[in-house]
């Protein structure tokens, strides 16, 4: 049974509990079975809370949630359980494996939707670089092709999802982290508007706004129906997003209407897109055309100006600083040159290096830089954007390593995997990563839709339409249950 449940995305293992055809605990041991018989190949999974989830799946007081008795993942950033082990990428964490201290509110709404943690999967050193291959554990193994990339940061939970070991996991997203894991393995992933679910009770935001929690899945509804479970303001958060006119799960089958969309296939601030991508991005657009949806060849002027990038980078490099400081204080111990990779140590050098003009300076850029991307929908009346999600297919591991002389080779080489994401974090804007596209090489290569701020329903709708023209789900990779 436990290959069938496989093949179910959260919505439908949960209506076999829903109906008294399973029960949790079931559900639970056959995701247990799958990973322990999965991911020694993947190390998709960093640490495991079997016992727990054990406990949890044959409780009487199981929350009855929409996703009673379904199993899941947590990413090793961000969101976190009590007791959960946090190590963020870090060895120095994983040394002195490191404990979560109460839940966040995103966690603890997944858990009374009734989902079962399994465990944290695998991250990069504070989700920086568009793979994951983190010094102190061994790398994540793409699904699809073993050894290529899932992407990063979100890339464990990725694999997890893409070899059928859970249905959905959690995600997040500062620069492109839950798309290009989407992409690199054939799945659906929705970046938030900004402020659509809270970081409390620990944090405002982070990276100055920049990053947003969310999912990986195998269904437009999986995503729909998780975000509704996750959306909403909490008490002091310092902003939050435009409510949904209705539930978004309800979004999934509506009729989205005859849209403008507008279509960009070149990295907006120079370089080229790998054909593989923009054949993507062009067939999407032909299936959108046949849907009666009106495309042309626009995207906002402002995506071209080279001083964003500088923006992006000002509220990364602070994020990281105050990270290692905020961690210092955490552990008791000052963290160290020597307890970080290279390349952590470069950004938060250089993050200590900006004052705090600079960030100022730059947090006030990006705010303008959103506007003016803005304008292009409402005053130019484009409903939506498409493009490839990123400009190159999935990677082969060690693309992304640094050189003895120069820590920072894998944020160069990061640029075509970011080059289409990483500016929506800045405008805050809700951006879908859809799997429409495999190349030759049988690895898949997603699309890219963003829409208005506040405006996911939209996205949902679309890429509904989207799965049901041209479905994914029986798409299998060559490592799944």
């Amino acid at each position: 049974m436990s290959d069938e449940l496989a093949r179910l995305d959260a919505t439908a293992q949960a209506d076999l509990v829903r109906r008294g055809e399973m029960k949790p605990l079931e559900l639970v041991d056959a995701a247990i079975a799958r990973l322990e018989r999965l991911d020694p190949e993947l190390s998709s999974v960093i640490s495991l809370q079997i016992e727990r989830a054990r406990a949890g799946a044959a409780a009487a007081d199981l929350p009855d949630g929409p996703f009673r008795g379904v199993p899941f993942l947590l990413k090793d950033l961000g969101a976190h359980l009590d007791g959960d082990p946090t190590y963020n990428g870090m060895g120095i964490l994983k040394r002195l494996d490191w404990r979560a201290r109460g839940e966040t509110y995103f966690a603890g709404a997944l858990r009374e939707a009734g989902l079962l943690s399994l465990g944290r999967t695998n991250a990069p050193e504070l989700g920086l670089l568009p793979t994951t291959e983190p010094e102190c554990f061994r790398p994540t193994h793409n699904p699809w092709k073993l050894d290529h990339s899932p992407g990063g940061s979100s890339g464990g939970s990725a694999a997890a999802v893409a070899a059928g070991i859970v249905p959905v996991a959690h995600a997040s997203d500062g620069g492109g982290s839950i798309r290009i894991p989407a992409s690199h393995c054939g799945l659906v992933g929705l970046k938030p508007s900004r402020g659509r679910n809270s970081f409390g009770p620990d944090l405002g935001q982070r990276w100055g706004g920049l990053s947003c929690e969310g999912f990986v899945t195998r269904s437009v509804r999986d995503t729909a129906a998780l975000i509704d479970v996750v959306s909403g303001p909490r008490p002091g958060d310092p902003y939050t997003a435009p409510p949904p006119r209705r539930p978004y799960a309800e979004e999934v089958g509506a009729d989205p209407g005859a849209l403008r969309i507008g279509l960009l296939t070149h990295p907006p601030r120079g370089g080229a897109s790998h054909p593989d991508c923009v054949a993507a991005a062009e067939g999407a657009a032909k299936l959108l055309a046949s849907l009666g949806h009106r495309l042309e060849h626009s995207h906002p002027k402002a995506l071209e100006d080279p001083a964003a990038v500088k923006g992006f980078l000002t509220m990364v490099a602070g994020g990281v600083a105050h990270a290692l400081d905020a961690w210092s204080e955490k552990i008791g111990q000052e963290i160290g040159e020597a307890d970080v990779e290279a390349l952590t140590w470069q950004v938060a050098t250089t993050g200590r290096g900006l004052g705090a003009s600079d960030y100022v300076a730059a947090e006030t850029f990006n705010h303008a830089h959103a506007r003016q991307i803005a304008s292009w929908y409402h005053d130019d009346g484009f409903d939506l954007l498409l493009s490839p999600t990123c400009a190159s297919p999935p990677p082969p591991l060690g693309h992304f390593a640094p050189t003895a002389d120069n820590p920072g080779a894998g944020f160069v080489a990061a640029i075509p995997f970011s080059a289409f994401t990483s500016v929506w974090n800045v405008t805050g804007q809700p951006s879908i990563s859809l799997p429409l596209h495999w190349s030759d090489e049988g690895l898949p290569i997603g699309v890219q839709l963003t829409a208005p701020i506040g405006r996911e329903d939209v996205l949902i709708r679309v890429a509904a339409q989207l799965e049901q023209a041209a479905p994914w789900s029986e798409r299998r990779a060559p490592i799944h249950a």
